[in-house]
């Protein structure tokens, strides 16, 4: 894992770059803000730029870290008891403009039309009544390690996160496909398209508002992966140095398939062995290759009364034009 500290010049250096910006991206899910933020992300500090570019060009770990910025716990107030419930301006507002800019330097911020009814950045809370499901809003239940959207061809490339506070230390799970010892014939197995990974249960109609029109066709689509998904391959790239698309509690293999079966299960042991924890403290920035690395959590007892663990995601695409077809328009806002 590598980290960056940030030092008193540079949080200031942010602090003033938010100040002078922050009532100008009143919002940060249009495709202007979109536009913008790419461009004044190249006024963040040397060493965040410097840190950033060479994450995104492989030469660091899958995991960095950008630690010491300093968040104000009075401004943000209580911590939300579900996404749904922002009415107005968010009060993290600086944070997701600061998250905005730094995902920028790795690529094009997206969003899922089935996910979180649509909206760029995610809010991740605990949620009464979500406590043991496979959810980021779950808290009792672990996380099972996985990439995220393992299912779908478009996936992001990076998942960029913003801590806004973590009272009890809720630990997430971080393992690097580098790191997977496997036999040279599981390996290739891997490597084969014999392996069904079905939707998560994030992108379903029942954890979303499900409106009529363009996003409903998306919800479609997310039930046909359900019924009909493809076989594809778990290992890619390079075969000395794979990447890694996996999502074990939604992973399955043909039936009499025992060879693709074994794989998976040794696959799913040596990960377990290499996973370790992350737990990231208030004003961490968090960014995670989801080609070479996967997540998951640890569970957490949840206090639902205002204090409870609060991040903010986003995903990236460093190629935009893949998803072209699966969009409306050009715009870069468009919802997959």
């Amino acid at each position: 894992m590598d980290r960056l500290e940030l030092d008193e010049t540079e949080i200031g250096a942010m602090t003033e770059l938010v100040d002078e910006f922050e009532e100008e991206f009143a919002t940060l899910d249009s495709e202007e803000a979109l536009h913008r933020a790419t461009v004044l992300a190249h006024q963040l500090p040397n060493r965040v730029r410097l840190h950033l570019n060479a994450f995104r060009l492989e030469q660091l770990s899958g995991v960095l870290c950008i630690s010491g910025y300093q968040v104000d716990q009075d401004r943000l107030g209580p911590t939300p008891a579900h996404w749904r419930g922002q009415t107005g301006p968010s009060p993290a507002h600086r944070e997701e403009l600061l998250l905005m800019l730094c995902s920028s330097l790795l690529g094009d911020p997206f969003c899922w039309a089935t996910q979180q009814d649509g909206r760029m950045i995610h809010d991740i809370i605990p949620i009464q009544g979500h406590e043991h499901e496979q959810l980021g809003s779950s808290s009792e239940a672990l996380l099972t390690w996985h990439t995220e959207d393992a299912f779908h061809p478009l996936r992001g490339d990076f998942l960029s996160f913003a801590c806004l506070r973590n009272p009890y230390g809720a630990a997430t799970t971080v393992g690097y496909a580098d790191d997977l010892k496997l036999p040279q014939d599981v390996r290739e197995t891997l490597f084969e398209e014999r392996f069904i990974i079905r939707p998560d249960e994030s992108h379903l109609g029942k954890n979303n508002t499900v409106p009529d029109g363009e996003r409903l066709e998306s919800f479609e689509d997310i039930e046909e992966m359900q019924r009909n998904p493809d076989l594809v391959a778990v290992l890619f790239g390079n075969p000395e140095q794979p990447y890694l698309r996996a999502d074990p509690y939604f992973m399955s293999v043909e039936d009499g398939d025992d060879e693709a079966r074994f794989a998976l299960d040794t696959l799913v042991k040596a990960m377990d062995e290499a996973i370790f924890d992350l737990t990231l403290a208030s004003g961490d920035f968090c960014f995670l290759d989801n080609f070479r690395v996967v997540h998951g959590r640890k569970p957490f007892r949840a206090r639902h009364d205002g204090t409870d663990r609060w991040l903010k995601r986003v995903n990236v695409t460093g190629d935009l034009r893949k998803s072209r077809a699966a969009r409306d328009a050009r715009a870069v806002r468009a919802s997959r």
